[in-house]
C-alpha cells in the first residue's frame, strides 16, 4: 500500500462550520453568520471561509483602502486616455508619483502631485485603523499581541518610506511611488543615490532576517507536514503534552540544524526573525540621506568596504 502523503492528498472532513467563540460583547453583532467550503483552499490547509468579522475599525479600514485603490486606478485609468486596451498594456508602467521637489512639505496641484497625497492619506488611515482592528481582536478574544506588534514593525517601514523620512528630509518627493516599475525604479535609484545600500549595515541586518525567515518557515512548515501522520499538526497538544512527534521533530531538529526547537520555540524564533526584517529595514532607510549620505564612503572609513 502506497505511503500516505498528505500535502496535496490530504482527507478532506466536511463537517458542521466552527463559527468561533460566542459571547455577550457587542463585537459578536459585527460578525458574519455564515460559512463555506473551499475544495481547492483544503488542497493547502483549512477548506473554511468565515464567518467574517470586520467591526467598526475593520469597516473604516476597508473603506479607506478601497478609496485609496480607487484613487490610484483612477490616476492610472486617466493617464492612458481611458482607453482599456492601452490600460492593461501599460499597467506594469503606470504610476502615481509623489509631489516634486520643489514643493518641499507643501500643498501641490492637483495634477502636480497633490493626487499622491491624497490617496496616501486615505492608505495611511486604512493601514492604521486595521492595526487596531488586529489589536482589539486579541483583546477581545482573550490573545497575546504578538500578530499586533508584528504587524506594526511592518507598518513602522510603510511609515518610514511614506512619512517619517520624508518629513525629515523635508520634501514628499523622497517618498515611494505607487506603481510597479517606478517602485522598482525608486528602489534603484534609492541605492545609487546614497552609495549602493548594500553597504548599509542595518540593510544587510534585514536581509539576513528576510532569508532566515524564509528558511525557518519553510523548515517548520515542513516538519510538521513531516510529524502529522503522528499528530504533530496539534502542536498546541503537542506543547502542554510532548508526543512522539514533538519527540521526533525536535529530534530531527538537532540531527540537520544543530540545536533543538520546541513545538512553541520555533514559533517565537520565526517570529523574531520576521519582525526584526522590517524594525531593522526601517532604520536603514530612516538614516539614509539624514544621518549617512554616502554609504560606500561611510563603509571604507568604518574598515567595511576597500579603499579605493
Amino acid at each position: 500500500m502506497a505511503e500516505y502523503q498528505n500535502i496535496f492528498t490530504q482527507v478532506q472532513v466536511i463537517g458542521p462550520a466552527e463559527m468561533g467563540v460566542d459571547g455577550d460583547k457587542d463585537w459578536t453583532e459585527w460578525r458574519t453568520k455564515r460559512a463555506g467550503f473551499s475544495r481547492l483552499f483544503g488542497l493547502f490547509g483549512n477548506a473554511q471561509l468565515g464567518p467574517i468579522y470586520l467591526g467598526p475599525w475593520g469597516v473604516v479600514s476597508i473603506a479607506t483602502g478601497t478609496i485609496w485603490f480607487v484613487l490610484v486606478g483612477l490616476s492610472f485609468w486617466a493617464q492612458v486616455d481611458f482607453n482599456p486596451a492601452l490600460f492593461l498594456r501599460e499597467l506594469f508602467w503606470l504610476s502615481l508619483d509623489p509631489p516634486p521637489a520643489e514643493y518641499g512639505l507643501g500643498i501641490p496641484p492637483l495634477g502636480d502631485g497633490l493626487g499622491w497625497l491624497i490617496a496616501s492619506f486615505f492608505l495611511l488611515v486604512s493601514v492604521m485603523t486595521w492595526w487596531v482592528r488586529t489589536y482589539q481582536r486579541a483583546e477581545d478574544l482573550g490573545l497575546g499581541k504578538h500578530v499586533a506588534w508584528a504587524f506594526a514593525s511592518a507598518i513602522w517601514l510603510f511609515l518610514v518610506l511614506g512619512l517619517f523620512r520624508p518629513i525629515l528630509m523635508g520634501s514628499w518627493s523622497e517618498a515611494v511611488p505607487y506603481g510597479v516599475f517606478s517602485h522598482l525604479d525608486w528602489t534603484n535609484l534609492f541605492s545609487i543615490t546614497y552609495g549602493n545600500l548594500f553597504y548599509n549595515p542595518f540593510h544587510a541586518l534585514s536581509i539576513a532576517f528576510l532569508y532566515g525567515s524564509a528558511l525557518l518557515f519553510a523548515m517548520h512548515g515542513a516538519t510538521i507536514l513531516a510529524v502529522s501522520r503522528f499528530g504533530g499538526e496539534r502542536e498546541i497538544e503537542q506543547i502542554v503534552d510532548r508526543g512522539t512527534a514533538s519527540e521526533r521533530a525536535a529530534l530531527f531538529w538537532r540531527w540537520t540544524m544543530g540545536f533543538n526547537a520546541t513545538m512553541e520555540g520555533i514559533h517565537r524564533w520565526a517570529w523574531w526573525f520576521a519582525v526584526l526584517t522590517t524594525l531593522t529595514g526601517g532604520i536603514g532607510i530612516l538614516i539614509t540621506g539624514t544621518v549617512v549620505d554616502n554609504w560606500y564612503v561611510w563603509a571604507q572609513d568604518h574598515g567595511y568596504a576597500p579603499l579605493d
